[in-house]
């Protein structure tokens, strides 16, 4: 039995791979792809579909020399530098790909197009409400971008390929920071942005999509754990401040140990200390001064004790 070659004639609605919608040309006679074999009324169906196709094929290029030139502004289509179009000819992907950037030829009422633009989309990631792996709940938000690498599986094998790569991306943020402590979620951001940008990127390459870079934007705590982490940091630093000041007492009183003993050598040094804290109080502009006297020149003026 012969069956017709036109790629989808004989073949039911499937997913088209990535590496069949690379290629220049997507026909039956391809490399690679076997043909199907089927039954009597399946071949019927297909030689009918392709005479069908044919035939308003012939009524189409009829119309279009007859309106000629008015039929040109129905057939050119535009398409910028950064846009790509996939045409589909009577819901059959047409051979040779994406076409753009530039002028492209559409045959009216048999081929529709799809404009695909392949400048880098960037969207934010609503706040998600994390339960972190030592039970701690948080918010975090983060922005995605990635832009379309191959518009012809864009469009054949998902749906809405931004709508699909957004739902995707809040998943993915739930299941990493899932694993995470709160300290690491904290303290481990580039980590965790790359992370989930090689997950995006694999899990999105089906669909000839390409996650270009993930960045956590903000992670929100709640206020109570926010006060009891004010309260140990607050803690913390008093604890580190009076360790300070008690090494700062214990090298003072080193210090004035080691300046008594020079002191005690000589009695004199002890008023010439003296001599200079006056300095000191005097130049402070001080209306009381205070001078210490020893107590052996006064001991002749005290009353003498009885033996």
């Amino acid at each position: 039995q012969e069956f017709p070659q036109t790629y989808g004639d004989c073949m039911p609605a499937t997913r088209v791979s990535p590496e069949r919608l690379d290629m220049k040309h997507v026909s039956g006679e391809d490399e690679g792809i076997v043909p199907v074999t089927g039954s009597d009324d399946e071949a019927d169906q297909g030689c009918c579909s392709a005479c069908c196709s044919i035939f308003l094929w012939g009524i189409s290029l009829f119309l279009i020399v007859c309106t000629f030139p008015f039929s040109l502004f129905a057939c050119l289509r535009v398409v910028q530098e950064y846009e790509r179009a996939v045409i589909f000819r009577l819901g059959r992907l047409l051979t040779g790909g994406a076409k753009g950037p530039g002028i492209f030829f559409i045959v009216p009422c048999l081929d529709s197009y799809t404009k695909v633009d392949l400048r880098t989309i960037s969207f934010d990631i609503p706040p998600q409400e994390i339960l972190s792996r030592d039970s701690v709940t948080v918010s975090v938000d983060a922005v995605v971008y990635f832009n379309v690498r191959r518009p012809t599986i864009a469009i054949c094998n998902v749906v809405n390929f931004n709508n699909a790569t957004r739902l995707l991306a809040q998943t993915t943020l739930r299941n990493v920071l899932g694993t995470k402590n709160m300290s690491e979620i904290l303290t481990e951001r580039e980590i965790i942005s790359q992370q989930m940008q090689q997950i995006l990127d694999r899990a999105t390459d089906p669909w000839g999509i390409q996650v270009e870079r993930v960045e956590v934007k903000d992670v929100r705590l709640p206020v109570q754990l926010q006060r009891a982490m004010a309260a140990e940091a607050e803690a913390a630093r008093e604890a580190r401040a009076k360790v300070i000041a008690a090494e700062g007492e214990r090298n003072a009183s080193r210090a004035l140990k080691e300046a008594a003993d020079v002191i005690s050598e000589s009695s004199s040094a002890l008023q010439l200390r003296y001599l200079q804290s006056l300095t000191t109080i005097s130049a402070e502009k001080n209306s009381t001064i205070i001078f210490p006297l020893p107590i052996d020149m006064i001991g002749g003026f005290l009353p003498q004790q009885p033996q």
